[in-house]
């Protein structure tokens, strides 16, 4: 039987090609030559990429034998997740490798900022010596704002505070407890931008995140303060960044990340009070070894049938068959239940119920919690670090199972309670011949409708004329509402609505609608296809 064959697709360390082993055949590839990938990718069994070669549908569609694709990196715009999985191949990345580059990167840039060390560095190169032109600050005692306490936040805040500085930080699904662990303050949004001398920020880039901040923001700080962005780009409005910076209304930014990369405008990368960098977050020797190596041992476990901890759609080996059905239908609940909780998590409990139980379920349990955090945190989150980030974020996880289930053949429920004492709960299953993912319970409420990618949740007091309502501004706004379900504790008490909807809901929508039915509670939710 010949060895299964592992294609290399770019160029990686010795490191990675030495820790796949010697049980495989390795062949390289440019992986930029479309011709030449097509052919290499006939007998491949798996190809290792970093950002340059693209594996797109087509791709998958020239490699019949594939059966994993390994990007040495953290991002992942290079490879369509959603083909891979609809070809049944495994994607895997390497989501800490570079944490500690982009935390030492962020630091760098605030250094950079505060000493102004590019526009010294390139008035001397140009012979100049304008001492008197370069005066800058020192940044004991100032005032860090971090938004976003996940492992890159933390690390930054860890790094800073050995200068003497004064860290606050905005993270709703952060507790105190763990803040003051960071030795961080926990503050609003409005309260760290009007403190910071210095602001930093660490999250996903969502539609809730997407230019969080903002005209708004920046108005509301310091006319001395700086940003800095090395996270996603789009965080920041570069737009209104560009304002900003042009008016005054604040002193300069560092940018590592961009809406589009590369920028093609420079109205904001060629102002002389910004400093950017191409990306560098990861480019590092170290971060790029430890991708390499963390993939090839993915490539390892992928190919001899184990479980793939770092598997970012579907998770691979011996899961048993009847219960991994239950893995993409678990991490869209917790999709859904990290949209629903608005504020830090003090414990969670991840519930199995029905014929599951006679099965070994734990891997429902990992999907639930990679599910919740990858709606919360910066980082890409897996099954191997999302137990990690519940632990590091004071969350009691309790995991329980039991045959009985008296509505479904199998239920999965995750219920939490949030550190005000709010209850969060949602439940799902799966349905049917094609096994379709349905929500089945919203914080108590019985409910029955397919995951959507998109939802609109809220709750009111139960009264006639309601639908008719929110479905006249929707329709005016142009949402398309494609399916509606309404439960009710008692006649007149409370209900709550779920909408399917057929695209974003935008925020001024939103807060028109809750304004218009009074609504106690109103969130929307984006699920993303697994």
């Amino acid at each position: 039987m010949s060895a299964p064959v592992v294609l290399i697709a770019e160029q990686l360390s010795p490191a990675t090609i030495a820790a796949l082993g010697p049980d495989f055949e390795v062949v390289h590839v440019d992986g930029t030559d479309r011709d030449a990938l097509r052919s290499a990718l006939q007998a491949a069994d798996a190809v290792l990429v970093r950002s340059a070669t693209q594996i797109d549908a087509e791709a998958l569609g020239w490699a019949p034998r594939l059966k994993i694709v390994a990007r040495a990196g953290v991002g992942l715009d290079n490879v369509d997740i959603k083909a891979a999985t609809q070809a049944g191949v495994m994607v895997v990345n390497a989501p800490t490798s570079n944490i500690i580059s982009a935390a030492e990167l962020t630091v760098s840039h605030i250094l950079g900022l505060a000493r102004h060390l590019p526009r010294a560095h390139a008035s001397l190169s140009a012979g100049e010596w304008k001492r008197s032109s370069f005066t800058g600050v020192e940044l004991y005692e100032k005032t860090v704002g971090i938004i976003g306490l996940g492992r890159i936040g933390a690390l930054v805040a860890e790094r800073l505070r050995g200068f003497g500085v004064e860290l606050v930080a905005y993270d709703p699904y952060v507790t105190a407890t763990r803040a003051q662990q960071l030795g961080v303050q926990l503050v609003t949004l409005d309260e760290l931008v009007e403190r910071a001398d210095f602001l930093t920020i660490h999250m996903p880039r969502t539609p809730e995140t997407l230019g969080m901040i903002g005209a708004e923001q920046l108005r509301a700080m310091k006319p001395s303060a700086y940003v800095v962005n090395v996270a996603r780009g789009g965080l920041i409005d570069e737009h209104a960044l560009t304002e900003a910076l042009n008016e005054g209304q604040i002193a300069g930014a560092a940018l590592d990340v961009f809406m589009h990369e590369p920028p093609a405008d420079t109205s904001l990368t060629g102002l002389p009070n910004v400093n950017v960098t191409p990306h560098l977050g990861a480019s590092t020797a170290e971060a790029q070894e430890k991708a390499g190596v963390s993939v090839a041992k993915s490539v390892r476990l992928a190919l001899a049938g184990d479980l793939v901890p770092d598997a970012v759609n579907v998770a691979g080996g011996v899961i048993d068959e009847y219960v991994r059905p239950g893995l993409p239908l678990t991490e869209k609940l917790g999709q859904v239940f990290a949209g629903l909780a608005d504020g830090p998590l003090a414990s969670l409990d991840i519930e199995v119920h029905g014929e599951l139980a006679e099965r070994n379920v734990e891997a429902l349990r990992l999907a639930a919690l990679k599910g919740i955090f990858s709606k919360i945190v910066s980082e890409p989150v897996s099954y191997v670090n999302a137990p990690l980030l519940a632990e590091q974020r004071d969350v009691e996880v309790r995991f329980t199972v039991d045959a009985l289930s008296e509505s479904y053949r199998n239920v999965i429920t995750i219920r939490g309670s949030l550190t005000d004492g709010t209850q969060v709960s949602v439940s799902g299953t799966l349905t049917g011949p094609k096994q379709i993912e349905k929500i089945v319970e919203i914080n108590g409420y019985d409910v029955e409708l397919p995951i959507p990618e998109h939802l609109v949740v809220f709750s009111y007091t139960d009264r006639p004329g309601i639908v008719a309502v929110y479905g006249s501004l929707l329709g005016e706004a142009g949402v398309n509402i494609a399916g509606l379900q309404i439960a009710r504790d008692e006649k007149k008490g409370t209900a709550l609505s779920v909408l399917s909807v057929d695209a974003l809901v935008d925020e001024s929508i939103i807060e028109r609608l809750r304004e218009a039915i009074g609504a106690e509670r109103l969130v929307t939710i984006d699920v993303d296809a697994l």
